[in-house]
Formats: C-alpha cells, structure tokens, sequence
C-alpha cells in the first residue's frame, strides 16, 4: 500500500470525521499505553499478550498517524520524510559519540 491509499483508506473508514491536536495526542497515547501494557507482560494481560496483538498496535501507530498528519493539514509523506532525514541525522550523531 502506498502512503496516499492509506491516507485514503483512512478516510473512508473515518468519513469527514477529524481529530484536532488534542485528541490525536489522547489517541495515540493510548495505542502507546496498549503497547507498554505488551512490554509489562503482566499476567492480567496475558490474553492479549501476543504477538498479533502487538502488530496490530504498530499497525494502529502507523496508520493513525497518516490519518492525524492529513487531519491537521499536512502531506503525510513530508512527514515520513522529515522524520527519516532527523532519523538519519541522530543515527550519525550517535555513531560520533561510540
């Protein structure tokens, strides 16, 4: 899938309905919260402790944050592209530091 079909798909399935800043950071807290929750494997959770439901909340990561970029206005494969180039500068900062 390409970013523009996600970005697309993602609006199918919200309609005209879209997040402000706001309540996109409450939602992907909580897509975070599911995750910490994975890594504290804590035997209340244990039924949901597998690895399916672990892709499934990368998954919820990545598609939210294509659907939340678009609802606040940016393309977002300029962000992705942002993001890799700080990656990348990081990465090279770090390398310095070894």
């Amino acid at each position: 899938m390409t970013i523009g079909k996600l970005l697309k798909t993602g609006r199918e399935i919200w309609e005209d309905e879209k997040m402000t800043l706001p309540q996109i950071i409450v939602r992907l807290g909580k897509i975070f919260g599911d995750i910490c929750r994975w890594e504290r494997n804590a035997s209340k959770d244990g039924s949901v402790h597998t690895d399916a439901e672990l892709q499934k909340e990368l998954g919820n990561i990545i598609f939210s944050s294509i659907r939340c970029s678009g609802n606040l206005g940016y393309d977002p494969k300029e962000c992705i592209r942002l993001a890799i180039e700080n990656q990348r500068r990081g990465f090279a900062e770090l390398q310095k530091l070894r």
